[in-house]
């Protein structure tokens, strides 16, 4: 399987990169996982509802720029659908099963993301009500990626 991260902004923090790079590393038996990081879009802190706007659709063309054709697209919103780590695991083999064997997830910037990659997206996918820096929301889906491949092959770890 491919699974590809489009994700908004450049990631700093060391803590966050050691903790990705473990699971970039832990997965590599069981997808080919690529992480692209797109600009962010530089902003005042104090935007118009307008300027808010503008600035999600620059990301977006960014985002969209990298997601290709065949590519199922799961964008991690905060008004998308919760799922627990079986249903996860359990959608991996669907779309496996069904000859979709590249998945594009799509974390946006603080702003959160554009109508066009929402209208993009074949699944919105939401972690929590709560919101997370979208940095740390990279370390998370991998974890979650790296789980679901675990739980659909029976291996010791998401107990």
């Amino acid at each position: 399987m491919q699974i590809t991260i489009v994700t908004v902004g450049k990631l700093k923090e060391k803590y966050l990169l050691q903790g990705i790079n473990e699971y970039l590393k832990r997965l590599q038996p069981y997808a080919k996982v690529q992480i692209i990081e797109v600009a962010d879009e530089k902003a005042p802190e104090n935007l118009s509802e307008a300027e808010m706007v503008q600035v999600k659709q620059k990301e977006g063309e960014r985002i969209l720029q990298h997601i290709k054709q065949d590519q199922y697209v799961i964008a991690l919103a905060i008004e998308g659908e919760m799922w627990t780590s079986e249903k996860l695991a359990t959608e991996f083999d669907r779309l496996g099963t069904y000859g979709t064997s590249s998945i594009a997830f799509i974390i946006g910037g603080s702003l959160g993301l554009s109508k066009e990659v929402y209208g993009r997206a074949n699944q919105l996918l939401s972690f929590s009500k709560m919101t997370f820096p979208h940095q740390l929301m990279r370390l998370v889906l991998l974890e979650q990626v790296y789980r679901a491949f675990k739980i659909n092959r029976n291996e010791p770890y998401h107990k």
